[in-house]
C-alpha cells in the first residue's frame, strides 16, 4: 500500500503564498517514473486539477493559476510541491495530492488551503 501526506495548509490573506507539501511512502520505491499531480476540491464545485508534473518534469496547470502556482518534485525525497502564490480567495478549497500508477489512483487525505482577509 502507498500513502500520501499532504502538509502546508492554512489560512492566508489574499496576495499571500502557501506551499503544499506531498511526501510518499509505504510500499513504493521511486516516484520518479510517474506523473503526480495536485487536485483541489472547493464547496459547490466539481474536483479540478489544479496542476502536474510528469516523470519528466514537464508541468501542466489550469488556466486559473497558471503564473501564480509553481509544481515541483523532489524524487530523493519521494515529495511533491506546490509553491502557491499571488493567492485569491477563489483558491479556496481543499488540496489533495494525486499519484496514479496504471489504473489505480492513490490520494492523499488532503489539507485545506483558506484564503481570507
Amino acid at each position: 500500500q502507498v500513502q500520501l501526506v499532504e502538509s502546508g495548509g492554512g489560512l492566508v490573506r489574499p496576495g499571500g503564498s502557501l506551499t503544499l507539501s506531498c511526501a510518499a511512502s509505504g510500499n513504493i520505491f521511486s516516484i520518479s517514473m510517474y506523473t503526480m499531480g495536485w487536485y483541489r476540491h472547493a464547496p459547490g464545485k466539481e474536483r479540478e486539477l489544479v496542476a502536474r508534473i510528469s516523470s519528466g518534469d514537464v508541468t501542466t496547470y489550469a488556466d486559473s493559476v497558471r503564473g501564480r502556482f509553481t509544481c515541483s518534485r523532489d524524487n530523493a525525497k519521494k515529495t511533491v510541491y506546490l509553491q502557491m502564490n499571488t493567492l485569491k480567495p477563489e483558491d479556496t478549497a481543499v488540496y489533495y495530492c494525486n499519484l496514479r500508477i496504471y489504473n489505480y489512483n492513490y490520494w492523499g487525505q488532503g489539507t485545506q488551503v483558506t484564503v481570507s482577509s
